[in-house]
């Protein structure tokens, strides 16, 4: 049913087939996207990126600015109507750092990478930042090391067990399992005086595979480089809620609760190795042990360690890009296309292989407006600055403009990196029909298929090796992709790129796409390495995949711009928040049953009758007794939700070609701000800037996503009050969006009670 809704909506019946090429969509569709891609060419994207990644992009920097300004350029060279919005935003910057062993043997860690030679790192003008955590807290402290794992909450939970505190210490962490701005915010929660962070080589180094320049992974001296704001809020961290604009009321810098409280650097895995030796104490855990050559310990004991870090707390300027398509019949409805321009270093992969795209997007469409076609929606795109420091310029932009975005904005398409391989795609889940239409009209160049025909077997084989924690979750997702007739099912957005402040602080639904797995750029990532040659060598030869995201996403942008329908694939939304709901009430049992097994280990002193009497250990804190909730409400409104879908996409089907230009024109409103209603001025338990009760980040995990995050994270982090509270608030914003539906289907309604 939702793929005939939108196959009515957009007039592609013809993609009905298994997988036809492009080549194959009739009539005047066919025509359109065949002059779309024709203007598309790879050696454009290589030559951009060659061009865009030829010095450090960083906030601040002279090249950033010069970008900036370029495709501006390009964009007026197209015939977009075009200009540059800047905002002032606090972005720090390093003034002096240091990280030594201080007694009994002096060393000092490299916080700069070494040139590669043929690189791009050894013929920059430029310089690059050095080893930076940007938002995390200056300060000069001295202490013992203590390694701790990934230094995530449950990495924590087993020092506790060993009997190790890391209060008045230094930790030293490893990247993953978490955003790294959780690393030196749960280490400052425990007591930490400073926090160290480190790539091992057994996540992105040799481990995987060869080191750059031989291989793609990182080399011993890569750094990776990155914000640590909190997530209370995104954005610049003085002005929460409102544009930075000259003129914007801001915090004080000691008064923001997003700038973290103890110093950090993050350091390459050769320093680390000489670190991680100096530590005495017990062997780490399996589970803790990367693949340097030596024995993991988490301390105490060893080295003393001196960490500093002075920066510049000042305002600099960033430049967004805007460049705007005026509708020829719908031109106060926008359809909304972003990616960021600044990176950490050079940033080639990341975020250029993605911007590449979206400028050979906007220059196809430039050609296709130059010839005659006009868009009926207007198309924005848009080319952020400061996403790196924290989803600043599209956060800025999105605050400015909030209520004007309310009112016309359809829909917020996203890319940021993009590798050679498998379509990847997350967003509000109710354009998943959208998703599946464009996926079917795609050929992957590898295989020769649609890239949604190999994307639904990636899906179904996640299933077959999933030990994960969501190993349910990935099922489900499976069996989804299993169903030839329904959609292809996406990601639920957290966060971690520009489409943060459209979906969880406005409502305003977002995809976001790329293609992954296959093309490698996580052991250069934020490094100095992630250059044009990395980039052309490992990520994407001859820039096959980022054309096929140019032509993925700009099919996306088309259909939704001239579609006369709706998009929304409303009972693929419903099935998908039942799925939730159903995980979210697994875990309240789960959590229950643990609380309860433990207890009864503690009962019985299990855990000290357990622990090794030579070595230090401790006992676990007691969980929470779990309570049985409630779950009636959510229930009740996910049954209406799921039969207002079916009732609408049914009316949609039967009814939405023969509206009158009026009732039309009634629907679009219903349905343009349907996923404004999933949020609530409340917002979420400690962080109010996010709205949406559907879909946020999780506060433990950082870019990992929550569906129903009210609920789903009061359970797991033992806030019961919060978690009945928000059982009734995210069944009150479900209902909100089937009464919208209910209203939609009552127009569709009118339709066949005036024909007669």
């Amino acid at each position: 049913m939702p793929r005939t809704l939108l196959l009515a909506a957009t007039g592609l019946s013809c993609l009905l087939a298994a997988s036809p090429p492009v080549s194959a969509v009739g009539s005047e569709e066919a025509a359109l996207f065949a002059r779309f891609d024709a203007v598309i060419r790879p050696d454009d994207l290589r030559g951009w990126m060659k061009l865009l990644a030829a010095e450090p992009n960083h906030v601040g920097s002279p090249h950033d600015k010069a970008n900036a300004e370029w495709i501006l350029a390009q964009f007026k060279s197209w015939g977009w109507d075009a200009h540059i919005e800047s905002f002032d935003v606090l972005y720090p910057t390093p003034i002096h750092e240091a990280l030594e062993m201080v007694s009994p043997r002096p060393f000092k860690a490299m916080l700069q990478e070494p040139p590669i030679p043929g690189d791009s790192s050894a013929r920059a003008k430029e310089p690059a930042l050095p080893a930076y955590f940007a938002y995390q807290g200056d300060g000069d402290v001295r202490g013992e090391l203590v390694y701790v794992n990934y230094g995530m909450k449950e990495d924590y939970d087993t020092l506790e067990r060993l009997g190790v505190s890391v209060r008045g210490r230094i930790v030293i962490a490893r990247y993953g399992h978490g955003w790294r701005g959780l690393k030196p915010k749960l280490a400052w929660e425990h007591g930490a005086l400073g926090c160290i962070v480190y790539s091992d080589p057994q996540d992105d180094g040799y481990g995987q595979e060869a080191a750059y320049p031989s291989g793609p992974m990182r080399p011993p001296h890569g750094i990776q480089r990155g914000s640590v704001e909190d997530y209370q809020f995104q954005g610049d961290p003085l002005t929460p809620g409102v544009g930075a604009t000259k003129d914007a009321k801001r915090l004080a810098i000691s008064d923001s609760p997003v700038i973290l409280k103890i110093p950090a650097l993050p350091i390459s895995y050769a320093d680390a190795q000489v670190l991680l030796a100096s530590i005495g104490g017990q062997v780490a855990p399996e589970s803790g042990r990367g693949a340097l050559p030596i024995t993991y310990r988490v301390g105490p004991g060893g080295e003393t360690v001196h960490l500093a870090v002075k920066s510049d707390w000042s305002l600099k300027p960033i430049y967004d890009v805007i460049a705007t398509l005026k509708g020829s019949t719908l031109p106060d409805e926008w359809v909304i296309r972003g990616n960021h321009h600044d990176g950490w270093v050079f940033g080639a992969s990341d975020p250029l292989s993605g911007q590449v795209a979206l400028l050979a997007e906007a220059k196809a469409m430039g050609a296709l407006a130059a010839g005659g076609w006009r868009p009926k929606r207007s198309i924005v795109y848009t080319s952020w600055d400061g996403e790196e420091p924290g989803l600043i310029g599209s956060t800025e932009w999105a605050e400015t403009h909030a209520d004007e975005l309310k009112q016309k904005a359809v829909l917020y398409i996203n890319s940021d990196t993009n590798h050679r391989g498998v379509l990847s795609v997350e967003g509000t889940q109710d354009f998943e029909g959208l998703v599946d239409a464009v996926a079917r009209s795609v050929t992957d160049p590898e295989t020769g298929v649609s890239v949604g025909e190999r994307m639904r077997a990636r899906l179904r084989l996640a299933a077959l090796d999933s030990h994960s924690d969501d190993k349910d979750h990935v099922k489900a997702v499976a069996a989804f992709a299993a169903d030839p007739a329904r959609d292809l099912p996406i990601d639920a957005t957290g966060s971690g790129s520009d489409y943060g402040s459209f979906v969880n602080h406005l409502g305003i639904p977002a995809l976001n796409l790329e293609y992954a797995d296959e093309g490698k750029s996580n052991g250069v990532y934020h490094s100095r390495y992630d250059t044009f040659e990395h980039h052309s060598r490992f990520v994407d030869p001859g820039f096959v995949y980022d054309s096929l995201l140019a032509r993925t996403v700009g099919r996306v942008v088309l259909m939704a711009a001239d579609s006369d329908l709706p998009l929304q694939s409303a009972s693929d939304f419903a099935a998908e928040i039942a799925q939730d709901l159903k995980e979210v009430k697994k875990l309240a049992t789960d959590q229950r049953d643990k609380a309860q097994k433990q207890a009864a280990l503690l009962r019985d002193h299990a855990f000290t009758l357990d622990a090794d009497p030579t070595k230090p250990f401790g006992v676990p804190k007691a969980l929470k007794p779990v309570p049985a909730f409630d779950f009636s409400p959510l229930d009740s409104a996910v049954t209406r939700l799921t039969k207002s879908a079916r009732t609408y996409d049914d009316a949609l089907v039967t009814h939405g070609s023969a509206l009158s230009a009026d009732r039309l024109a009634r629907l679009q409103s219903l349905m343009q701000g349907i996923d404004q209603t999933l949020t609530a001025e409340v917002g979420l338990p400690g962080r109010p800037w996010f709205r949406n009760l559907v879909y946020a980040p999780g506060t433990l995990t950082g870019y990992g996503t929550k569906t129903l995050p009210g609920v789903r994270e009061a359970i797991e982090q033992e806030r019961f009050d919060d978690a009945v509270r928000y059982i009734t608030l995210t069944a009150g914003v479900l209902n909100a969006y089937s009464d919208r539906l209910d209203q939609a289907s009552a127009l569709l309604r009118e339709t066949q009670q005036a024909a007669r």
